[in-house]
């Protein structure tokens, strides 16, 4: 890519915008020097290191890159035996930091969506030990700390104690009453290095030692007493061995930098590299950019793309697509429509997305990637070459004809402007031909009404406008493709306040060709507009369809979510209702257990079988509306009743048997179990037929008694003491009514507390006639088998 087609399509302009967001100078440096590439693989590796970029800014929140100093300078001293200074190791200590930082970041076995970015950052080199030593040795670039040596430790010591006891001396001498009379003041301070008191002039005689300095008036001496003089001497040689200390120090470090100064070299270049990437990343976020799909046939279509340089609250979006049945396109209008920023922004946005930048435009935009972008757009008469504008054009253009290839793209604005309208048209018919022939992708804008023909009547050509309002003498900047543009002169003319007569008058100097061309546009551009607002009233429909559509969703959402709201608070209120029932039936049991003699009590089997259909009952309320409560109560009320008759009572859920036909209350005497209740006849449902049971599985040993089969053992393994007495109680009452003499029960080994429990349980039960333990063959201890009476 040559500067000048860069400057022309102000690619300059989007490399001054990319440095801004580069966090080092080296990385604004490498953005100022970008250069648009012309090699597909290497468009294609910096698209993607971009998208990488994207990601992780994305994943950690922020670019991973540090600022840090260019020390290229530095290193190269310290490669030729120079000694660092101090600000120059805490830069080079500093850049460390920031390969360290990065590669951390970029460079992880977790990370593999940035293969790129991982494999460039895994080439920077880090000295951990060597950036934390001098960080700790060094404070800043004008102080050494003391623990950079144990030397330097010891020596400052000495000048510490030195100093300590030359201040101790001179605050003697100076507060002593025989000397403050000499003294124009009794301040200590410092000149030349080296501690001095103040001392009138005309009493030097009486203050021996060593005059430094006087002032201005020369009315004060600044003395160094005879009596600190060697205290002093011996204070400079210990600044003399800490000046050399840290020589020595400043020395070790930059020697051992020198032989990694080429490594650290290539850190800087690294990591200038991955600021200008990511640098990249943040513009393309900030621009509202995306990745296009790259291809090399040369193929362009632009969804919504939007020039980078106009304001984003002004720009227009326009579509735009070539290279797919076609390779020139001629743009036509009127002036100031916007055809010379439609050339400008498919040219831009070509060469940004070959710098590895992406593009503004909406997702699935194509380009193609050329090895070179010419452009000649603008007038560049020059005077000093004695060219006028039509011959700047030309030279332009010979040197793109010369040099074009097939993977080029070539711009042309105002193809054959500056000269005889005829002959330039002929002449951009001409080029326009040749570069057809080369299968090279072209783009042109341009006035004459021979190129709108020549695209109208040439396979491989097509025309493309951008519209005009007539009404308001603005354009709308809007790109139309397959339709050529009017030039809209007389229009124009007639509402800027040109007479009539005169539109009239020129209107008849066109030939009837000439009318009828301008009318066939006309229609055209007609009938494009009513049918892009056709296009528009669909869409809106579309739209206000799928709105609707979801409105219909919602609300049928919203009635379902109220009927599952309906029918929770029903169950609940059916639990509480089957709630109340049992606690009102548990206190009967409680009352009827006290009242009854001990002869006539109810077992406690019989009210566990109570309590567990009512449980049941319960459990079936809160199931939903398709439970047995419902299916009891939607039965007829029974007619006819008369002792014998099996019934089944609603509110308790169980079955009983009648006693007593109903009396004139409606009420019916039945019994459950042996409890005797008067129930209201509203309240009773003839019971249901049994179902006829399942056939016992075969190795389960069991006896049939009338309709119901009785297992001779009782599994109550897993249960608590309490659990299996009655398990065993209810097991027990089954056995007697179906005349078994011999059962066992299952209680299992475990620790022996539910055998014990048991067995003490069966030795009081009535119908218990003799228990042992299983025996070899029968379960063992895990086993009691009971004889009954």
């Amino acid at each position: 890519m040559q500067d000048r087609d860069l400057h022309v399509l102000e690619f300059n302009k989007i490399r001054d915008i990319l440095s801004t967001f580069a966090v080092t100078e080296c990385g604004r440096g490498l953005c100022l020097a970008l250069v648009p590439s012309g090699e597909y693989d290497e468009v294609l590796r910096m698209q993607a290191m971009t998208e990488e970029a994207d990601t992780v800014i994305t994943y950690i929140g922020s670019s991973p890159v540090a600022y840090f100093t260019d020390v290229r300078e530095y290193l190269k001293l310290a490669q030729v035996g120079s000694v660092l200074t101090a600000k120059a190791l805490l830069d080079v200590a500093e850049s460390l930091r920031a390969a360290s930082s990065m590669r951390r970041s970029l460079v992880s076995s977790e990370r593999e969506d940035t293969p790129y970015l991982s494999e460039l950052a895994s080439g920077i080199s880090t000295d951990r030990e060597l950036e934390d030593e001098i960080f700790n040795a060094i404070l800043s670039e004008d102080e050494i700390s003391d623990r950079a040596s144990s030397e330097l430790y010891s020596i400052r010591r000495h000048i510490r104690a030195a100093n300590d006891k030359m201040r101790e001396k001179l605050n003697s001498i100076v507060h002593s009453q025989s000397m403050s009379k000499y003294l124009m003041d009794s301040v200590i301070t410092m000149r030349n290095g080296r501690y001095v008191i103040q001392v009138r002039a005309d009493s030097r005689q009486y203050v021996p030692g060593l005059i430094h300095d006087q002032s201005a008036s020369g009315a004060t001496l600044f003395v160094e007493p005879m009596a600190v003089v060697e205290a002093g001497n011996d204070l400079k040689q210990w600044q003399a061995k800490e000046k050399q200390e840290i020589e020595r120090i400043l020395r070790g470090f930059s020697e051992r930098i020198a032989p990694c100064a080429g490594l650290y070299r290539r850190n800087i270049e690294i990591m200038a590299e991955i600021d200008m990437i990511f640098a990249k990343a943040l513009m393309g976020r900030e621009m509202k950019a995306v990745a296009p799909k790259l291809n090399r046939e040369g193929h362009i279509r632009l969804i919504k793309a939007r020039h980078p340089l106009i304001d984003p609250q002004k720009v227009v979006p326009s579509d735009l697509w070539i290279g797919e049945g076609f390779t020139t396109l001629v743009v036509t209008g009127p002036n100031t429509g916007g055809k010379t920023v439609t050339l400008k922004t498919v040219g831009l946005l070509t060469l940004m997305a070959q710098a590895g930048l992406q593009v503004p435009c909406a997702y699935g935009s194509v380009l193609g990637v050329f090895d070179r972008v010419y452009a000649d757009i603008g007038d560049e008469q020059s005077i000093e070459q004695s060219l006028s504008t039509f011959s700047s054009h030309m030279t332009k253009i010979v040197d793109i004809l010369e040099n074009v290839t097939e993977n080029s793209l070539v711009l042309f604005d105002e193809l054959g402007a500056g000269t005889d309208p005829t002959e330039g048209a002929a002449l951009a018919i001409a080029i326009l031909e040749s570069l057809l022939k080369r299968h090279i992708t072209t783009l042109a804008t341009t006035h004459y009404s021979e190129l709108k023909a020549f695209a109208l009547s040439t396979q491989g050509v097509e025309n493309a406008s951008v519209e005009f309002d007539v009404e308001t003498l603005r354009p709308t900047y809007r790109l139309s493709i397959g339709i050529p543009g009017k030039s809209n002169a007389f229009e124009i003319s007639r509402k800027l306040g040109l007479p009539d007569e005169l539109i009239e008058t020129a209107s008849k100097k066109l030939s009837a060709d000439q009318v009828k061309f301008e009318d066939v546009i006309a229609n055209a551009e007609y009938h494009r507009k009513i049918a892009e607002k056709e296009r528009e009233l669909a869409e809106q429909a579309h739209i206000e369809m799928q709105k609707l559509r979801r409105e219909a969703e919602k609300m049928a959402r919203e009635v379902e979510e109220k009927r599952e709201e309906l029918l929770r608070k029903a169950r609940q209120e059916a639990r509480s209702i089957v709630t109340k029932a049992q606690r009102e039936s548990e206190s009967v049991i409680t009352e009827l257990k006290k009242s009854k003699a001990h002869t006539e009590m109810l077992k406690e089997h019989e009210l566990q079988g109570l309590r567990a259909q009512l449980s049941s009952v319960l459990a079936e309320n809160t199931e939903g509306p398709g439970n047995a409560g419902s299916d009891i109560e939607s039965l007829p009320v029974p007619k006819d009743l008369k002792p014998g008759d099996i019934v089944e009572m609603i509110d308790m859920g169980t079955k009983a048997t009648v006693l007593e036909a109903p009396n004139a209350k409606g009420e019916v005497t039945v019994q459950a179990g042996v409890m005797k209740m008067k129930v209201a006849l509203g309240r009773l449902r003839m019971a249901r037929k049994e179902k006829t049971p399942a056939k016992p599985q075969a190795g389960k040993a069991t006896v049939n008694i009338g309709p119901a089969a009785v297992s001779l053992e009782c599994d109550i393994r897993g249960m608590n003491v309490e659990e299996g007495i009655l398990a065993v109680d209810l097991y027990l009452d089954s056995v007697q009514r179906s005349g078994l003499k011999n059962v066992s029960i299952i209680h299992g080994k475990g620790s022996g507390v539910l055998r014990t429990g048991i067995q003490a349980h069966l030795k009081k039960h009535p119908a218990v006639k003799e228990m042992r333990l299983g025996r070899y063959g029968e379960g063992e201890d895990g086993v009691t088998v009971l004889t009954l009476k």
